[in-house]
């Protein structure tokens, strides 16, 4: 039921594409730690599934109390190996020069969030087997702390929830380790590829195509067992193997998108010609010069050739309507940031991830403190798709 699929920011997620509402929960390691809404589902039935079905049919005569008790700590303990299988990746990772952003917990288990493709297979491989590693060091130790404390005469619900934790984190190792893409183990199977034929293309298309015949696999399982009477487990099979099959065909096509821009200047793609207002622009000016004729969420603001700033629709909406003609635009607007400008020298590939990772579809290109023109995903998206128009990609 918790199956944990490593994700690079710019793929989803590039954070991935099922991740919606997140709540952050802290930071561990410097990596932040989020929960998508989605999480909060799962951890109910997690529990519910637990208390009523599991732990009633493995350790019978306990009063129901105890079995919701039981039912919370195995699922919170569930969490808290999924964010050690996801830290694991991430430091790993990290250790071999791999930017990562953070984890997120959804609702088919977690996302390691990276900043890019690793770099080399050796890279890829260190990084993908830090997970299973990591579930069946700690389920070994759930299991050996089971051992100690069914000799200790402890409490059937400790021992019985040490079990479990025990045994879900094996099975975790052993789902992620099947050699099936975006998975764990089809991670590991991509490296092994790519490090015999030297091509990432190549090595991502048939690890992809076994994650797709996986999924399909799962799908078929799940319509199996429904038609068995086991609706919820027909369910939840099927439900993984629509992710697991649409992860693996997302992953290749990201593949080449990258293949696509990798080494492209931005400069090639960007308008020369933005649209600009000044300091000293009134509000009411840019409202309706600007905003209401162009529809645009942000503005930049250049004095003298000079990129000095940025407007947005929502510092205008900071002031109230009748004062708009009395402030300016530089009393309102405020320094741009790294999350929506780059260098003209920038790869497109390092573009498109920015825009993935802030939601942004316009950015602006300088030349040094110079602002040299607008960056669009419309202006991309043509690229790729003329691009396999003509070469059939």
């Amino acid at each position: 039921m918790s199956d944990s699929v490593m994700a690079s920011t710019s793929r989803r997620g590039q954070g991935l594409a099922v991740l919606g509402r997140r709540f952050r929960l802290g930071t561990i390691l410097g990596m932040e730690i989020g929960i998508d809404a989605s999480w909060f589902f799962i951890a109910i039935l997690v529990t519910w599934s637990l208390a009523t079905g599991v732990f009633p049919e493995e350790f019978a005569g306990l009063d129901p109390l105890t079995y919701w008790i039981m039912g919370a700590t195995g699922a919170l303990g569930l969490f808290a190996s999924i964010v050690l299988h996801e830290l694991s990746h991430s430091v790993v990772a990290r250790r071999l020069g791999l930017e990562m952003r953070g984890i997120t917990l959804f609702i088919f288990g977690g996302v390691a969030q990276m900043g890019g493709e690793p770099s080399t297979p050796r890279v890829e491989l260190f990084m993908a087997a830090a997970g299973p590693i990591a579930s069946i060091v700690i389920g070994s130790a759930f299991l050996g702390l089971s051992h100690a404390a069914g000799s200790w005469a402890a409490p059937t619900a400790v021992t019985g929830v040490l079990q479990y934790l025990g045994y879900i984190n094996l099975l975790l190792a052993a789902f992620n380790l099947v050699p099936a893409f975006p998975l764990d183990g089809g991670r590991l199977l991509r490296a092994l590829l790519w490090q015999s034929r030297r091509d990432l293309r190549w090595a991502t298309r048939v690890a992809s195509q076994i994650g797709g015949g996986f999924g399909l696999a799962l799908i078929v399982l799940g319509m199996v067992a429904v038609l068995g009477g086991n609706l919820v487990a027909g369910i939840w099979y099927a439900l993984i193997g629509l992710f697991v099959r649409g992860a693996a065909r997302m992953s290749y096509q990201q593949v080449l998108v990258r293949e696509a821009l990798q080494g492209e200047p931005v400069r090639r793609f960007m308008h020369p010609d933005v649209r600009v207002v000044r300091s000293d622009t009134s509000l009411a000016s840019l409202v309706e010069d600007f905003i209401y004729r162009d529809y645009h969420k942000m503005y930049p603001v250049v004095d003298d050739g000079r990129l000095t700033g940025c407007v947005t629709v929502d510092q205008v909406k900071g002031v109230p309507k009748n004062e708009w003609a009395a402030h300016t635009v530089g009393e309102v607007a405020s320094p741009c940031t790294p999350t929506n400008t780059l260098q003209a020298g920038s790869d497109a590939v390092d573009a498109l991830a920015l825009m993935r990772r802030t939601g942004s579809s316009r950015l602006l290109v300088l030349d040094g403190e110079r602002l040299a023109g607008i960056l669009t995903l419309k202006d991309l998206l043509q690229f790729l798709a003329t691009k396999v128009e003509l070469e059939g990609a």
